[in-house]
């Protein structure tokens, strides 16, 4: 049975491969966007298998209004696959404060806004799957990159809760989070703050040798079936690392926080109190 898909941040990068594949195997996709022309090619492809909707995801009245769209267009929603948002790069102390508003509003409102529109239907449905892309920067942190870990961290939270509230609902929730991929994410779609420290260049001229790197940067085609996959499967898990530079680092990451955990053990029983 096809299911209905409701995708953001449609227009390229993730959004447009996973669309497409959706598409292609007989399924029918809402796909919304800022720019919806970069959909035409799909619309004449597809035809009425896909409903392009111009959306952006600030604009929580609009998100509303698109998702009403999208219900009444298709009857239902079976999955959602919140995708939009963007990169920001900079230090922290040199972020200014709307770059570091805008990076919250759109990568957590935005998140939150469209999961709050769907709720409704897949509570009257009593079924649904809520796919966040979120990034392994939720689950740890990389320099330079301050505001966007602390955009997926609050989205790692938001999610994790949502799936507690909703489980005896029917509905479930996903977070896929992915190390760097051959996207546009940290180019044309990134947004950089200023670099006028000069106390900063050695972590900055780091951070750029790492990128160099191609080995880091995951093939974007390559997450096509491992997608369809999490969308078929009847239980599918509440985290989803997608990459193997995520795998490896997450699997420190943990290690570590562990070992940390249990060398302060007697410290944190006796900061209980009894």
């Amino acid at each position: 049975m096809s299911k209905i898909v409701f995708i953001t941040g449609a227009s390229k990068g993730f959004g447009k491969l996973w669309a497409e594949a959706l598409l292609k195997r007989g399924d029918k996709v809402a796909a919304t966007a800022r720019n919806i022309s970069a959909l035409q090619d799909l619309k004449d492809q597809y035809g009425d298998h896909i409903l392009p909707l111009k959306l952006d995801v600030n604009n929580r009245s609009e998100v509303f209004e698109v998702t009403d769209q999208v219900e009444k267009h298709f009857g239902r929603i079976d999955v959602l696959i919140n995708n939009a948002g963007f990169g920001l790069f900079g230090t922290a102390e040199e972020t200014t404060e709307q770059q570091a508003r805008e990076q919250m509003e759109t990568n957590f409102f935005g998140s939150l806004w469209v999961v709050q529109a769907v709720l409704p239907v897949m509570r009257k449905q009593k079924s649904g799957h809520i796919i966040q892309i979120s990034s392994f920067l939720g689950l740890t942190t990389l320099p330079l990159l301050g505001l966007y870990n602390a955009s997926k961290f609050a989205v790692e939270g938001l999610i994790e809760t949502i799936g507690s509230e909703t489980a005896h609902l029917g509905i479930k929730t996903t977070l896929i989070e992915p190390n760097g991929f051959a996207t546009d994410w940290a180019g044309a779609s990134a947004v950089q703050t200023s670099s006028d420290i000069a106390d900063y260049n050695p972590v900055r001229e780091a951070f750029a040798e790492s990128g160099d790197n191609p080995e880091i940067w995951g093939k974007p085609e390559a997450t096509v079936e491992p997608v369809l996959d999490l969308i078929d499967n009847q239980n599918p898990p509440e985290r989803l690392l997608f990459g193997k530079v995520a795998y490896h680092a997450i699997h420190e990451v943990y290690k570590k926080r562990l070992e940390d955990i249990e060398k302060w053990k007697e410290v944190s029983i006796a900061a209980h109190g009894y």
